[in-house]
């Protein structure tokens, strides 16, 4: 395990992309869902040059620890923005060492001036990062999330 300083957080560049890259495909190993990431390099370049996407890179010595990544996007009941979060992820090495902390207090550093909302989803059965999302604050409620391609609906109503 990794403690001998506090990480730094820098936002991502599109000079990051190979990086972010790797990152995301070792978080989707990690969950047995490799086969869902089908952004590439190329696409994470245009992607971290969007402003409304965001993702934190944690690093120590120049080596990357982890991130958090997020979209802001528009939330139409409150008619305001919300950051989406999207993925927290720290390596296996730079575990239990203050790094998601680090990087979930960094986001929210990001937003605070303008107060918004961050939104995420956490899978039922990860009691782990339930707890560290509960010690953080966050109100954590059950909700079925759906997921559909439109390409694969009925052709009749």
């Amino acid at each position: 395990m990794i403690t001998d300083s506090v990480p730094t957080l820098r936002r991502a560049a599109p000079a990051d992309a190979a990086t972010v890259d790797a990152l995301v495909r070792e978080l989707a190993t990690h969950e047995g869902d490799a086969e869902h990431v089908t952004t590439d390099v190329p696409r994470w370049r245009e992607m971290l040059g969007r402003d409304d996407v965001v993702v934190l890179l944690a690093e120590r010595a120049g080596r990357p620890l982890g991130y958090v990544s997020a979209q802001r996007r528009p939330h139409l009941w409150s008619g305001r923005d919300i950051l989406a979060l999207d993925d927290l992820y720290v390596r296996a090495d730079a575990r239990d060492a203050g790094v998601g902390r680090r990087l979930m207090t960094g986001l929210a550093a990001s937003v605070a001036d303008e107060g918004l909302l961050i939104r995420w989803e956490v899978k039922p059965g990860n009691a782990a990062a339930q707890r560290f999302y509960r010690r953080l604050g966050a109100k954590l409620w059950t909700k079925v999330v759906a997921a559909w391609q439109p390409a694969t609906a009925p052709t009749r109503p």
